[in-house]
């Protein structure tokens, strides 16, 4: 079985089913209308949602593993993400302090944010600083829902910077966007969500 993720029958009663291989190293971008079932996808295959069907790590099944374990390895970065405490610090480790700054500068963001109120975040910054989150555990897979939906294009460009740079040394991304210029830009392949269905875009 090829590296990366593959996905076989995944269904639930709400979507699918889905089939959908995402070679190590490659972007496979989703677009598709609001309520088309693209971040019920995503979340079906963190195992976020009930579902039905096979999903596969570099050959290891999902099923094989504790949830938490799966997640780690195949992160799910919502639109909207959540934040438990008030103080954006507190959700990174103190030994990561270092390369969280590093992340912030490349993604154009203050090493003054990490010592500000969450509350006091834009939409845009919340979104950045979800995706460091995201990448200090070192997935596997990145299932990102419109990370750059709040962005302006300079901040656009910054994060696809660091999106490629994942796929370029063995990471496999599923991008859902509205886009359809970024969906060209870093998709291997490209699919559009019709009726809670994947088609070939």
């Amino acid at each position: 079985m090829t590296s990366g993720l593959s996905v076989k029958g995944l269904r639930s009663s709400l979507a699918g089913p889905f089939g959908l291989t995402v070679p190590s190293g490659t972007c496979t971008a989703i677009t598709g209308p609001s309520g088309s079932g693209k971040s019920l996808m995503l979340r079906m295959i963190a195992d976020l949602d009930p579902n039905e069907g096979e999903v596969w790590l570099d050959g290891q099944a999902r099923a094989a593993m504790p949830a938490p374990q799966w997640r780690r390895r195949v992160t799910y970065l919502a639109a909207d993400s959540g934040w438990w405490t008030d103080r954006v610090g507190d959700h990174f480790g103190r030994d990561a302090r270092i390369v969280v700054e590093a992340l912030a500068g490349r993604l154009g963001l203050g090493r003054a944010l990490l010592d500000a109120q969450v509350a006091h975040l834009s939409s845009g910054e919340k979104q950045r600083l979800a995706l460091i989150r995201a990448l200090l555990v070192k997935p596997k897979v990145l299932l990102l829902d419109e990370p750059t939906g709040a962005l302006d294009p300079a901040s656009i460009a910054r994060v696809e910077d660091v999106l490629a740079e994942f796929t370029s040394t063995g990471g496999a991304l599923i991008l859902v966007t509205h886009d359809p210029e970024q969906a060209t830009r870093l998709g291997t392949a490209q699919f559009r969500m019709a009726d809670r269905h994947l088609v070939a875009a």
